[in-house]
């Protein structure tokens, strides 16, 4: 399907994380990973999706003068967002606990922005999915912390780990999309941009 689409192309995946690079490898995507340090500043006035969207084309610009005939590159963004604010990586243990205490018996957003950029075009989509956790009690979100040290996250967790399994109630759209990837939606750009 997608992948003999895509022969003759060469899709580059900008992302060192570990949990986008399976999901390409299991959506049947033969892809280079080539990650360049960029700084993830954005205006203030961003709120959300605006966020997610702005730093994966961010990203996209740092291969401006790098991208050949057949280049698909793809770079990605994803934001926790709770009570009109952006929850970012955090720094230290610190800051890690006040962000699963203030997520803990709450909903909040998982954003993720993914950028396809070629020579010719730029397209940037998103997927916004809506997470509940229980009320998490701080001898958990210590433990989490100690044990699974979530500081290359951006809410300080991963779902897919043992927070995510014993904290989250509830979930309404991808959960994909909150591992670090909307693969419906990268399946189907994809699809359409070489269709």
């Amino acid at each position: 399907m997608l992948q003999e689409k895509l022969s003759g192309y060469q899709i580059i995946l900008a992302s060192g994380s570990p949990r986008r690079q399976q999901f390409f490898r299991e959506l049947g995507i033969d892809f280079w990973v080539q990650a360049k340090p960029v700084d993830e500043v954005y205006p203030l006035h961003l709120q959300g999706a605006q966020i997610s969207d702005y730093l994966s084309e961010l990203k996209a610009a740092a291969f401006e003068d790098s991208l050949e005939e057949m280049d698909i590159l793809v770079t990605s963004d994803t934001v926790v967002w709770h009570q009109n604010k952006s929850l970012a990586k955090p720094a230290n243990e610190q800051e890690a606990f006040q962000m699963l205490k203030t997520l803990s018996n709450d909903w909040h957003e998982v954003i993720t922005s993914v950028c396809f950029t070629t020579l010719k075009k730029q397209e940037t989509v998103n997927h916004t999915t809506k997470v509940k956790f229980k009320e998490l009690s701080e001898d958990e979100i210590w433990y989490y912390i100690k044990n699974y040290k979530p500081f290359d996250k951006a809410g300080g967790y991963g779902i897919q780990e043992w927070i995510g399994l014993i904290g989250i109630e509830e979930i309404k759209g991808s959960y994909a999309n909150v591992v670090g990837l909307p693969t419906h939606l990268v399946y189907k750009t994809l699809m359409r941009m070489v269709g």
